[in-house]
């Protein structure tokens, strides 16, 4: 492959988000060059790897942080509705045979497990608001333990009988192993003659007088060189970084805090046998949203785990497999005051963190225990979940504030659009696409692309 010529266009990062892209253009332009290039060997070793997320398809069944006012599912209802959307996506692939779902998603009910009086209410309000939307049809409530034990009997067994507890249950959700979906994604780009450049990792981004884009980086013959007429930045935590080298407007201000996880796993095969669920319950006061904590059922490369987490853990990498100058790199002149913000208008974050990292393993397990109460400490196993980095954006007053969620760059003449954030975009990654291909190519989307996409695959 000649990585000097001009690429229609160029995704830069191997990730959920430039595979469903690439698989995307592939589908409506099956002329254009599409190249992807990748700074690891192989794709999906990022945020999109397994054992990097929780696994869940996120469909607002049992994701409390989308609903902190319990009368008002309107943020879970949208979730549960782009969830679709990706699901229809796979679905339409499937058909065509270039996806197997059998190799990535697996049913797992999503559940919500809540003690004492005040969480209770809570989600007996947030059960009667969300059961009123057809989006949550056969969403059950209970405060039996008994019926609560048939549902999750690792939850209850142990547990003291007069302890007052809650749980709402959805029989449709998921797991999804977003690696082999990204891996499978990839395949599509690759065997319809689209480029995978692995090894590859971006340092430069300049627009040329011909208003083509230069990526220029490092690989191991030493330098390499492409032209482009549109880029996509999906590089995760590194996203930020390569857009401010873009010098695009639409990023001043803009900045990143690294958040690490851990998570403790069981591959106990007569442990795993006996929970089938993803149990979702109330994250800490001053917790981020991706910290809610939760119990899951987790296949991975067709074997069952048990995964629960997440532990919140520190590096200035903004990459599991980056450098620990990442997040300095990203710091600007522009955005030093609206990271110091946001730190200060968090501080019961910044407490949380530091209490999550002094935290010994036995307090890693005894919030394991709050959940599980017979768990077997020797039956578990700590693991890295990977690095996310968390938005941060200017108010109106160019103070700090933390987005939760992704949020979809795109610059003023459309030529170079980049993903940041986190939690829930794999999920959400079909809809946040078709965003970008609506916002990026406008001419071709109201000329052909539309009319080329399926009439009953996106339709709310």
């Amino acid at each position: 492959m000649n990585e000097q010529s001009t690429a229609d266009v160029v995704l830069i990062g191997g990730g959920i988000m430039s595979a469903t892209l690439g698989a995307m253009l592939t589908a409506l332009e099956p002329g254009w060059r599409i190249v992807m290039v990748e700074r690891a060997d192989e794709v999906a070793t990022e945020s999109s790897q397994a054992w990097n997320n929780a696994g869940t398809g996120h469909s607002g069944y049992c994701e409390l942080n989308y609903m902190p006012d319990p009368a008002d599912g309107s943020a879970a209802a949208g979730i549960a509705e782009q969830f679709q959307v990706s699901r229809r996506w796979w679905e339409h692939l499937a058909a065509r045979g270039q996806l197997d779902p059998d190799t990535f998603l697996h049913a797992a009910p999503h559940m919500d497990v809540v003690f004492g009086e005040r969480d209770i209410a809570y989600l007996r309000e947030r059960f009667q608001t969300l059961r009123t939307d057809p989006r949550f049809d056969g969403l059950q409530y209970s405060e039996d333990p008994a019926t609560i034990a048939r549902w999750a009997p690792l939850v209850m067994e142990g547990r003291d009988p007069g302890e007052r507890v809650a749980a709402t249950r959805h029989p449709a959700g998921t797991d999804v192993d977003f690696g082999a979906l990204t891996s499978a994604l990839v395949r599509i780009l690759t065997d319809s003659g689209g480029g995978l450049l692995l090894g590859h990792e971006v340092r430069g981004l300049v627009r040329d007088a011909d208003g083509n884009w230069q990526i220029s980086g490092r690989n191991r013959a030493g330098h390499f060189e492409l032209h482009a007429r549109m880029v996509f930045v999906g590089a995760g935590g590194n996203a930020l970084r390569l857009l401010q080298r873009a010098k695009i407007p639409e990023v001043r201000g803009y900045g990143v805090l690294p958040v690490g996880a851990a998570f403790l796993r069981c591959s106990d095969p007569q442990v795993v046998a006996r929970h089938d669920t993803k149990v979702y319950g109330q994250a800490p006061i001053g917790a981020p949203p991706m910290s809610v904590p939760h119990l899951d059922k987790r296949i991975v490369d067709g074997t069952g785990h048990l995964m629960f987490g997440p532990y919140a853990t520190f590096s200035t990498k903004l990459l599991k497999h980056g450098r620990l100058t990442d997040f300095f790199a990203t710091v600007r002149w522009h955005n030093v005051a609206v990271l110091a913000t946001a730190a200060w208008r968090n501080l019961a974050l910044v407490r949380y963190l530091i209490g999550q990292l002094l935290a010994t393993r036995t307090r890693k397990h005894a919030a394991l225990a709050r959940y599980y109460p017979n768990a077997d400490p020797a039956q578990w196993e700590l693991i890295s979940g990977g690095q996310r980095a968390q938005l941060v954006t200017p108010d109106a007053d160019h103070r700090g504030v933390l987005r939760s969620g992704t949020e979809l760059v795109v610059s003023a003449d459309r030529s170079i659009a980049g993903l940041l954030g986190a939690s829930p975009g794999a999920s959400t990654a079909v809809p946040i696409m078709v965003d970008l291909l609506q916002r990026c190519f406008p001419q071709q989307w109201e000329s052909a692309w539309s009319q080329r996409v399926p009439t009953d695959l996106l339709a709310s």
